[in-house]
């Protein structure tokens, strides 16, 4: 029986959402943390309880609040008594919430993912508490999507108001997540390794919800339980390959960085067992969209991507020449696919409001036109959308169908689909999700 244009789009939206619920740490960890008498088990990384040892927690990440909930659960109330745990974690404003034994503080506010003065004060707190803990003791990471902007701590030398200076020039450029990370763990003295230098426990647990393609240890949050080889001639030759290493409000962190190489410091060593779990990642939500697609009986195709896509625009044209092709052959009628891919921001004289789900919502709509019998949602999985209170947008022939060439091409041009879409009923809202695992995209077709 076909599907109307609101089914399809009823339906897209139930496949996204049950992606998104598949990666919620606060029902992922009860299942993965297992404890008994004498040991907790992280999935299969087993950590003994010694004697009169205790648990401090520290972690950052918009997936941190769901994280704590999920990890206090899994510990149970005899054991955050026992342990005497208790810790901190930075996560945006709009995710604080109750929580039993463990503080979530703010280090940003919503919809500025960029590093602020209160996030510093939350890191330094970090670095105090893992420097004050002894052999007997457990220090577990939570970290998440996010983490870098949530725990700035800049080195000697580097201002905060410099590592938001270049953050936004590192942002407005297109860089990869990749790139920007290289760049600001070159800067700070919690990233890359920097936490488990200072931590003094005997070991050190790392859940990692993942938002970086390809679950690379060293680079979700900037790696502050990682260590790794990058130097500051890597930063450099990032900066170098955006354009930005000539740029004038990037000269005095290109100067710090050259001085740095030439200067390097001797390398710190690491006093405790480390230990890395991948709780989820965007393989994950792809997969757990899948299952809600074939219970709604759809077939369907399904892409994790593993590096960086390219342009939002790109993507978006790409969704909608598969959905096309979809509709021709009738098999699969669903494609569910995972990334994230990058936007290069419009001057800011003439910059507007949006994120790179919107750009990619509208750059289908230019390719789709007004087609019947197809339905698309794109959304980060973070419930966060560039600087939007929207996590992303959703198309089908009754929205597409209320925008004009024109406007489109306008607002693609100038970074500005949120209110395009706020005026169509194109975007998405969902508030925090409490987990972030980068974008998942939907797109549903009927036969002709």
């Amino acid at each position: 029986m076909p599907r109307s244009g609101g089914q399809l789009l009823d339906d897209a939206l139930r496949i996204w959402r049950a992606g998104v619920e598949g990666v919620r740490p606060e029902r992922l960890l009860p299942e993965l943390i297992v404890r008994d008498r004498h040991a907790l088990w992280f999935d299969d990384v087993e950590v003994p309880m010694l004697p009169g040892g205790r648990i401090a927690v520290v972690g950052a990440g918009k997936g941190g609040s769901g994280m704590v909930r999920g990890l206090e659960a899994a510990l149970g109330e005899a054991l955050l008594r026992e342990r005497r745990v208790a810790g901190v974690v930075s996560v945006p404003a709009d995710c604080l919430g109750p929580t039993r034994a463990i503080e979530l503080v703010s280090g940003r506010p919503p919809g500025v993912n960029e590093p602020r003065p209160e996030g510093a004060a939350a890191a330094r707190r970090m670095l105090q508490l893992a420097g004050s803990l002894g052999p007997n003791d457990l220090c577990i990471c939570l970290l998440s999507g996010g983490g870098s902007a949530l725990l700035p701590a800049p080195a000697d030398g580097v201002t905060l108001e410099q590592k938001i200076t270049l953050t936004r020039l590192l942002s407005a450029s297109g860089a990869a997540i990749e790139q920007i990370n290289t760049v600001r763990s070159q800067l700070s003295v919690i990233k890359r390794g920097g936490l488990a230098r200072a931590c003094r426990a005997g070991t050190l647990v790392t859940l990692i919800v993942s938002d970086v393609l390809g679950d690379p240890i060293a680079s979700i949050a900037s790696g502050p339980t990682a260590p790794n080889n990058q130097s500051p001639r890597d930063a450099i030759e990032v900066l170098r390959s955006l354009e930005l290493d000539r740029a004038p409000a990037a000269a005095p962190i290109v100067a710090w960085l050259s001085a740095r190489a030439q200067n390097p410091e001797p390398a710190a060593t690491i006093g405790c067992r480390l230990h890395h779990v991948v709780v989820a990642n965007n393989a994950a939500a792809v997969d757990a969209a899948g299952v809600e697609a074939e219970r709604l009986g759809y077939n369907h195709a399904m892409i994790a991507a593993t590096a960086s896509e390219g342009a939002a625009e790109g993507v978006g044209t790409g969704l909608a020449d598969a959905a096309l092709g979809m509709r021709s052959a009738g098999d699969p009628n669903c494609l569910i696919s995972g990334g994230e891919p990058t936007v290069r921001l419009a001057p800011a004289a003439e910059r507007g409001r949006g994120g790179r789900n919107q750009q990619l919502v509208l750059a289908a709509a230019q390719r789709l036109g007004g087609c019947d019998g197809i339905a698309l949602v794109s959304g980060g999985t973070d419930g966060e959308d560039g600087p939007t209170d929207a996590a992303g947008g959703m198309l089908n022939a009754e929205i597409a169908g209320r925008l004009t060439d024109w406007e489109t091409a306008d607002a693609l041009r100038r970074n500005d689909a949120y209110p395009l879409l706020e005026r169509v009923g194109g975007l998405l809202k969902t508030g925090p999700t409490h987990t972030n695992v980068c974008d998942l995209r939907v797109v549903v077709v009927d036969a002709p």
